[in-house]
C-alpha cells in the first residue's frame, strides 16, 4: 500500500486556523483513504521538532492532547492508521545525521522558515537550521508519497524530493520520491494551501503565538468566547461579499472558515453570499458554526482518556520501529555503515 504521512507540532493548544488547515484535512484523508485498502496513513507527534523552540516541561502532557484532538476530529482508527511519537523510533536520528551527509549548507539556509526565525536573533540553535533535513527522515523512513501539509511547508517537501533524488543517484533507488507539491494540494483536494487567517490582522496567519488575544480562536476557548473573536474580526470598508485573498483578506478568511466548519465546498459558499454587502450577517453566520463546532469538539475532548491515547501509541510504535529500522538499515549499507 501506499503511505501518506503526516505530524502536527504538540507544543501548546492548537488554534482554529491549525485545526481547520492542517489536522480535519488530514483526519478527513485519513478517514477515506485508510480503509479503502490503498493507502496506510502514518499520525507521527514529532516532538523532536517541538524541543527546537519550547521546552517547558509539558511535553507529554501535550503529546496526549494533540493525539486527542485527532480523535475527537473524527479519526477513525483501523489497522491501516498507525499514530507514534517521533521519539520513540530512534531511526528518525539516525537517518537525519545520514542525510545532513547528503544535503547541502546552501539550500538548507535557504529555507524561508529558517529565514524568519532566526531573523533578528544573533545567534539561533542549530536544530532551527536542520529540521528541514530530520523532516526529510521523517517522511523517507516510511516511503511516504503524499504529505498533506500547509503551504508554509512547501518548500520542505521539495527539499525532501531533492535529497531522496540525489541519495537514489548516487546509491541506487532506496527512497521513495515524494510527489511534487503540485501534486500533494491536488491530492488534498483543495486549490491551494489552506492558511487560515489573523482575525485582526487578515495579512497574516492565524498564530498562536500572537499576543493579541482576539486575533486567534484556540480549541479549548469557550464557544461564546470565539464568537465575539469572529464579530470583532477586521474586514475592509468595500461594502461587498467578495473572495479575494489579496483585496479582500478578512471576508475571504471568514467565507474560507465557514466552508471548513461546516465541510461544504468553499465554492458553494462564496456563491451564497456573493455580492451581498452586509458584513454583520456573514460574521453572525460563521460566529454560529464556529461556537457550534467548538462545543461538538469539546465534549467529545472530554470523552477520550489517556489510556486509550497510550494504547494507540503502544501499538503505533511497535509498527514504526520495524518500518523504519529498515529503511534506515539500506540508507546505513549504502554508506558502508553496515
Amino acid at each position: 500500500m501506499k503511505t501518506i504521512l503526516t505530524g502536527i507540532r504538540s507544543n501548546s493548544v492548537l488554534t482554529l486556523g491549525n485545526y481547520l488547515g492542517a489536522l480535519l484535512p488530514m483526519v478527513r484523508l485519513a478517514n477515506k483513504w485508510s480503509g479503502s485498502g490503498e493507502y496506510q496513513v502514518n499520525i507521527f507527534v514529532p516532538d523532536l521538532h517541538s524541543i527546537i523552540s519550547d521546552v517547558d516541561g509539558n511535553l507529554q502532557e501535550n503529546i496526549v492532547r494533540t493525539i486527542k484532538y485527532y480523535l475527537a476530529a473524527g479519526l477513525l482508527v483501523n489497522d491501516n492508521v498507525h499514530i507514534y511519537r517521533q521519539s520513540h523510533v530512534p531511526a528518525h536520528s539516525e537517518l537525519c545525521w545520514i542525510l545532513n551527509c547528503v544535503a547541502t549548507m546552501g539550500e538548507t539556509s535557504r529555507m524561508i522558515q529558517y529565514k524568519e526565525k532566526s531573523k533578528g536573533q544573533e545567534s539561533c540553535n542549530v536544530g532551527i537550521f536542520d529540521y528541514p533535513i530530520l523532516m526529510a527522515a521523517d517522511i523517507l523512513l516510511y516511503s511516504a508519497e503524499y504529505i498533506p501539509l500547509g503551504e508554509d511547508q512547501f518548500q520542505h517537501i521539495e527539499l525532501t524530493r531533492n535529497i531522496a533524488m540525489r541519495f537514489n543517484h548516487r546509491f541506487g533507488e532506496i527512497f521513495t520520491v515524494p510527489v511534487a507539491t503540485a501534486e500533494q494540494v491536488k491530492f488534498m483536494g483543495v486549490s491551494d494551501g489552506i492558511r487560515i487567517r489573523d482575525l485582526l490582522n487578515p495579512e497574516k496567519k492565524m498564530s498562536k503565538s500572537t499576543k493579541a488575544e482576539n486575533s486567534k480562536i484556540m480549541l479549548d476557548d469557550e464557544p461564546e468566547r470565539a464568537a465575539k473573536k469572529i464579530m470583532s474580526a477586521t474586514t475592509d470598508s468595500l461594502g461587498i461579499i467578495k473572495f479575494d485573498m489579496w483585496a479582500q483578506p478578512g471576508i475571504s478568511n471568514l467565507l474560507q472558515i465557514e466552508a471548513l466548519v461546516n465541510n461544504v465546498p468553499l465554492q458553494d459558499v462564496i456563491s451564497t453570499w456573493a455580492g451581498q454587502t452586509r458584513y454583520g450577517e456573514l460574521k453572525r453566520k460563521v460566529a454560529e458554526s464556529v461556537s457550534s463546532m467548538l462545543a461538538e469538539f469539546q465534549a467529545k475532548f472530554a470523552e477520550i482518556s489517556d489510556e486509550e491515547v497510550y494504547a494507540l501509541l503502544d501499538r503505533g510504535e511497535a509498527y514504526a520501529n520495524q518500518v523504519a529500522s529498515a529503511k534506515l538499515f539500506e540508507a546505513q549499507k549504502a554508506f558502508g555503515l553496515r
